[in-house]
């Protein structure tokens, strides 16, 4: 058996989710696919989790109400030993990473983090990830029982919803004392798409010139185009932008369909951040930024020039 853990939030899954369950089909031969929901309140989430997976296993408990790694971590090792699950997949989600490697102790298994690439062969499990950066393609090998995966974001198309809902079971957990105490929360309010979640991604360097500027070029053209906002490090450290839209080494790792770069000369931090994104657009006055050297497209010139050019195009 393969056991997914769903990712979800406000209701919903996540896209991630859909990806996971595209990478569960792919190795998937006859022991089927379970989708373990954990939180409180999901009857909406399994509802939706039943058209991904071959049986839907839930676990729906008040103590669950809040992410934990160690309830976390203890739900999914259980289900996973009384199922015998072979593989356990778990999206690389800030969460993903941090519950994973205790799964994996708990149940003595391999873990294998961050892949974007999963094949199946003669009962030996097969994985690629990125490493040195993202400059380099490392290929890694489980022969275990059972191996804990967790899945980069975006390297999976998302999976089609199947046409019959499967077969919904509750299943009994025992959970640890929770340690660890929420005491506050605060939730960025944005009514654009996530950079995780969106298709184009519009990101601005310091290349824009001021916080205004930024907004004039890099929001205006991302508002035109429905596009997330992403930022390089240079311009959220000088206080323009929110953490939140970091994208880099030290940020976010997006991998849109399409990816505009207005103004960033392309450190290789960043780099390491979108250069897997489909098809990527530089904007930049020097002809010599490394960013042109993974464009697809590259129109060298004055972003304060290009930019209102192309929003008088898309605006008609």
């Amino acid at each position: 058996m393969i056991l997914m853990v769903v990712e979800h939030a406000n209701g919903k899954l996540s896209k991630s989710t859909y990806e996971l369950a595209a990478a569960a089909r792919h190795l998937d031969s006859d022991g089927g696919v379970a989708a373990l929901v954990l939180g409180s309140g999901v009857a909406a989430v399994a509802t939706e989790a039943a058209y991904l997976g071959d049986q839907v296993l839930v676990a729906d408990r008040p103590e669950l109400a809040l992410y934990d790694a160690e309830l976390w971590a203890a739900a999914v090792a259980q289900i996973a030993r009384e199922g015998e699950a072979s593989t356990i997949l778990i999206c690389a989600s800030r969460g993903g990473r941090e519950y994973s490697p205790r799964v994996a102790v708990k149940l003595d298994a391999p873990l294998l983090e961050d892949v974007f690439s999963l094949q199946l062969s003669e009962g030996t499990l097969q994985a690629e990830r990125y490493t040195f950066l993202n400059r380099v393609t490392e290929t890694i090998q489980a022969h275990a029982p059972a191996v804990v995966i967790t899945v980069k974001p975006g390297a999976f198309a998302a999976a089609t919803p199947a046409s019959a809902a499967a077969e919904q079971f509750d299943v009994d957990i025992d959970l640890p004392a929770r340690r660890l105490a929420v005491t506050g929360r605060t939730t960025d309010k944005s009514e654009r798409i996530s950079l995780t979640e969106a298709e184009i991604v519009v990101s601005g360097g310091r290349g824009v010139g001021t916080p205004e500027g930024f907004v004039e070029l890099v929001e205006g053209l991302a508002d035109q185009l429905g596009a997330a906002v992403g930022a390089t490090r240079a311009v959220v450290d000088a206080g323009w932008r929110p953490y939140s839209e970091q994208v880099g080494q030290t940020g976010k790792t997006v991998q849109p369909k399409a990816y505009i770069a207005v103004g960033i000369s392309g450190a290789v931090q960043h780099l390491s951040g979108m250069n897997k994104s489909k098809v990527i657009v530089a904007i930049n006055k020097d002809a010599d930024a490394p960013i042109f050297k993974i464009a697809d497209y590259g129109i060298a010139g004055d972003v304060k020039e290009i930019v209102p050019a192309m929003l008088q195009e898309l605006r008609k």
